[in-house]
């Protein structure tokens, strides 16, 4: 892989619409939460390991998320045995994208990028970035939580102006034209990082 661009930024702030605008541009995308879901579906390689210590988390020969979060709200010790078998596949399912493509740049779609150390194994870091009004105003339009799950979540999560000070680029998810500029943009630095390397 000629290039590995960590791309990360909390919930409601565009990272998945980014990463689109990344693979439309013409990048490899590989995306974390979708590499989880393919661990814990039918066939997947989380499913034995979990299965063994947590049965009641197999729904149908796939791990339940819906019954992983009661474990973890039940058991303070579930979520660290969860992690400890998940990464490790996850990491695996990582090195086999990257060798699949190896004249791409890849943007590497990671919401917890700098929180579990992934920035480490990329060449730059992008976060996305919008005011804490859009977030919110996006997340609870999709029906899915209340403005209580969402401060849950942001409060175990770092704060995005804190990625946004570590990230090589930021990136405004104000709009979608402004959006896809900054994207041609970070990748036309990266091309001229690559012609200098």
């Amino acid at each position: 892989m000629r290039f590995k661009l960590g791309l990360t930024g909390s919930i409601g702030m565009g990272k998945s619409t980014t990463a689109q605008m990344f693979a439309d541009a013409g990048c490899a995308v590989w995306d974390a939460d979708a590499a989880v879901h393919r661990l814990y579906g039918p066939e997947g390689a989380a499913v034995a390991p979990i299965g063994k210590i947590f049965p009641q988390a197999i729904e149908n020969d796939q791990v339940s998320r819906d019954a992983l979060r009661r474990i973890i709200a039940d058991d303070a010790t579930a979520l660290k045995r969860i992690e400890e078998i998940v990464h490790p596949l996850v990491q695996e399912d990582r090195e086999a994208f990257i060798a699949a493509h190896p004249q791409a740049i890849g943007v590497f779609d990671i919401p917890l990028l700098f929180e579990t150390g992934g920035d480490a194994q990329m060449d730059a870091t992008a976060c996305v970035n919008v005011s804490r009004e859009t977030q919110e105003a996006r997340v609870l339009a999709r029906g899915t939580m209340s403005a209580d799950d969402l401060a849950r979540i942001l409060a175990r999560q770092m704060p995005n102006a804190e990625k946004c000070a570590r990230a090589t680029y930021v990136i405004e998810t104000d709009t979608l034209e402004h959006a896809r500029a900054q994207v041609q943009d970070v990748l036309k630095d990266i091309e001229q990082r690559l012609q200098h390397a």
